[in-house]
């Protein structure tokens, strides 16, 4: 209970994205460009400035990167049933896939910071920095044959993965960052999570997008992504020998739900744009409560 209200604040601010989106009627533009703004600048400042300042624990580093890929890669595995539960044309399983591996960095950040504060944030920036390529890279080589590529360009000019690297190099240096510096990426990096986390609600698509099939394979992956990913990470976190702040991280980033940019790499690239909406959607509705009970469990 007391970790569910620890998560209330964040929760209630994607749901009163969703409630701005619908009621203040600002506009596809206002949304495209508020995130822009934070996918741009405020995130990469706020991984940027986590990371120069927070000491990382380098040895715990490797097992906690090695624990997010296996569940990302059960998660791969797990969600090919997909496949044979529903009569799934290629071109929506190519689509649909991804939901049951990519996750929501906003949201990781934001719960990440409300369990260990800096240290925290720098620690899932590690992580998702080093995932991030991993799942745009899986994502993109299965719907790639029906659109084009471009997936290493994407992400040499990724800003989170860009701001993950400055940082890890800084933070290795051993730089000072000058004070001033240093409150600004602070002020950047305050606005970061309340603006994300708006975002991520003014995104959900609530109506439903299946017709009359594809209702099994949409609840299968909602199940992989929200307790089988976060069941394999606790497995081998274990194995691992993960503990303390890592541990907790580790299984936090296993929970978190699809990232919306799932969405925008199913257009782009002609995919089945509508259920991947849906399924969004779905995962980030249904964290609110799964989310907060694997963080209860650790």
């Amino acid at each position: 209970m007391a970790t569910a209200l620890a998560l209330l604040p964040d929760f209630a601010l994607i749901l009163l994205g969703l409630a701005l989106r619908r009621g203040m009627h600002l506009g596809d533009h206002f949304w495209t460009g508020l995130e822009k703004l934070i996918y741009f600048v405020l995130f990469p400042a706020l991984l940027f400035h986590a990371l120069v300042r927070t000491a990382i624990d380098w040895r715990a580093a490797p097992p906690l990167i090695a624990t997010g890929a296996a569940a990302m890669l059960f998660a791969m595995l797990a969600g090919s049933a997909a496949r044979w539960l529903s009569r799934l044309t290629p071109i929506s399983f190519a689509s649909q896939i991804q939901c049951a591996f990519r996750f929501n960095s906003y949201i990781g950040l934001a719960v990440a910071g409300k369990l260990h504060g800096a240290a925290g944030i720098a620690a899932m920036g590690l992580l998702t920095g080093a995932m991030v390529p991993i799942a745009n890279v899986a994502a993109v080589s299965m719907l790639a044959r029906h659109g084009n590529g471009g997936v290493w360009r994407e992400l040499a000019r990724n800003p989170l993965i860009l701001a993950t690297l400055a940082g890890l190099l800084w933070n290795a240096a051993g730089w000072p960052m000058p004070e001033p510096a240093l409150k600004f990426l602070g002020r950047l990096a305050e606005a970061s999570i309340a603006l994300g986390l708006l975002s991520v609600g003014a995104a959900l698509r609530i109506r439903g997008a299946f017709g009359s099939g594809g209702r099994v394979a949409a609840g299968w992956l909602v199940i992989v992504k929200l307790v089988l990913m976060p069941a394999a990470a606790l497995f081998v976190a274990r194995a691992l020998g993960l503990t303390g702040l890592y541990f907790d991280i580790a299984i936090a980033f296993a929970a978190l739900p699809t990232a919306s940019s799932a969405y925008i790499l199913t257009q782009r690239m002609g995919g089945d744009g509508a259920r991947v909406a849906w399924l969004i959607s779905a995962t980030t509705l249904a964290a609110m409560i799964t989310l907060p009970a694997w963080l209860a469990s650790l």
